[in-house]
């Protein structure tokens, strides 16, 4: 099976500098790691590939080989000079900077030291009323989160009995494998980076040496906050492996539907149905604001669909603190149930208005216009 681009594997330019590449490895050693995808054949495969990638790219001599003759300027097989040279110290002292920088300096280095790993993120849905959304308010949510386990006190055995040293790595946490012609240093199989195995472990953590509990945080959501934006909350996410940093939370907003406004960023919209009465005469109606009625003048022949702005009636915006627009949709409304009185005074009505139609219906008479047209009358 033919090898894919080198550069095309870690998704950089062929001119990308030394510190783009470290950090397009750096990204796919992140998303695909073994110990981060312990049952994925195929996050396996990546990494292997990214990190056979960056082995040759992150080499000067090995690149320019690479670069002035492919896959064969780099394979060992086929008597390479410039690229089959210097590969187990300097990819080795790479690959193990890199995951150190990754897992808090401590993970994949040399001298039998366990690795370390940040804990992962967490992502909490926190639906909220737009009012809330609005003005701002405080929430406090329960997340889940890993202590330590008091029955074993963390050492995951069972009580009087103790952690062994692993027999794989001797108890070092690292174990170096062997690749043909390569030699690299990886996290024990076994023991998983901690150096040791549990023969009896605790009942209550199953050797895990913590235990998963809930616990409350409180949230504050500020003014103005709109769908889909996340509050980051440090330290709140899962614990690190091995003594790592914790994770973060990321609360992220969901505004629950409302029942007379619709959000467009800082701007609301409503609907507010007139009387035929009051679109064709005139009137003032009262219409609603976050902040309580308002009182909007509708002009005499007012048709639907009219959108009247009261400007300052919107929301808040989250960083510039100005207002949006409340935009009010009139719909003129149909009336229904009339009595035989209000039907025979509409039909007056009508005879009097369609004697002078243009005058009357602008709209319809306009649109007939356009319907002649169309069919050549």
């Amino acid at each position: 099976m033919s090898k894919r681009d080198y550069y095309e594997v870690l998704g950089v330019n062929r001119d990308a500098s030394d510190d783009e590449i470290k950090k397009a490895y750096r990204k796919l050693a992140m998303k695909h790691h073994p110990d981060r995808n312990p049952d994925s054949k195929d996050a396996e495969e990546k990494f292997k590939e990214a990190k056979e990638a960056y082995e040759m790219l992150s080499d000067p001599q090995k690149k320019a080989a690479y670069d002035r003759y492919g896959h064969a300027g780099v394979d060992p097989s086929m008597g390479a000079g410039p690229g089959a040279q210097g590969f187990e110290g300097g990819f080795a002292d790479a690959f193990g900077d890199i995951f150190g920088d990754l897992f808090g300096g401590a993970g994949g280095g040399r001298g039998g030291r366990s690795n370390v790993y940040r804990g992962a993120d967490l992502r909490y849905n926190l639906e909220i009323t737009l009012e809330e959304a609005a003005r701002g308010a405080e929430k406090t949510i329960r997340i889940p989160t890993v202590e330590e386990c008091g029955t074993c006190h963390g050492s995951g055995a069972k009580p009087g009995t103790q952690p062994k040293p692993c027999p794989t790595c001797n108890g070092h946490g690292q174990v170096r494998v062997q690749q043909g012609f390569f030699s690299i240093q990886q996290t024990c199989p076994k023991c998983h980076g901690s150096g040791k195995i549990i023969p009896d472990p605790c009942r209550d953590c199953g050797g895990a040496g913590r235990v998963k509990k809930q616990k409350t945080l409180e949230v504050k959501i500020p003014a103005g906050i709109d769908e889909g934006m996340r509050l980051r909350h440090a330290g709140h996410g899962e614990p690190g492996v091995n003594g790592g940093p914790p994770g973060d939370l990321y609360v992220e907003i969901h505004i629950r539907k409302h029942s007379v406004f619709e959000r467009d960023h800082d701007d609301l919209h409503c609907e507010m149905p007139i009387s035929i009465t009051t679109a064709a005469l005139g009137g003032e109606i009262e219409i609603p604001t976050l902040e309580g009625m308002a009182r909007l003048k509708i002009p005499a022949e007012t048709q639907s669909g009219k959108v009247f702005r009261l400007r300052g009636k919107g929301i808040k915006n989250v960083r510039s603190h100005v207002h949006g627009d409340l935009m009010c949709h009139v719909v003129v409304e149909t009336p229904v149930s009339l009595t035989e009185r209000q039907k025979e005074l509409l039909r007056e009505f009508e005879e009097s208005a369609s004697g002078n139609a243009d005058r009357h219906n602008p709209k319809a008479k306009g649109w007939m216009d356009k319907v002649r047209d169309f069919f050549g009358n």
